[in-house]
């Protein structure tokens, strides 16, 4: 018979303080960041889109002037700016610049 103190063995889903997402660059964002179309990011677990952008400025500086008017997509879905959900593994976390045109 086990104790009731016993630790169960941790889930797939339990918190282990980070997940890596795919941050997907495009348009300029991908220009400013030497031409790479993809690269993975760990961020903290709990955090939301917005609350990414200080960590894709960290992992990629020269985005740091052009993120402020950058959109962000989760799964191919625009961003809550306003907080929406916490990422988790595996989701892609889209930098989208803005068009201009004639």
């Amino acid at each position: 018979m086990s104790s009731p103190s016993a630790a169960a063995p941790p889930s797939p889903t339990a918190d282990s303080g980070a997940v890596s997402v795919r941050l997907l660059l495009f348009a300029k964002a991908r220009e400013a960041a030497g031409g790479a179309s993809a690269v993975r990011l760990a961020l903290p677990a709990g955090t939301t889109a917005a609350a990414a952008r200080p960590a894709i400025v960290a992992a990629l500086p020269a985005l740091a002037e052009l993120l402020p008017s950058c959109a962000l997509a989760v799964n191919a879905e625009y961003a809550d700016e306003a907080g929406g959900a916490p990422l988790v593994a595996g989701d892609e976390l889209a930098v989208i610049p803005p068009i201009s045109g004639g």
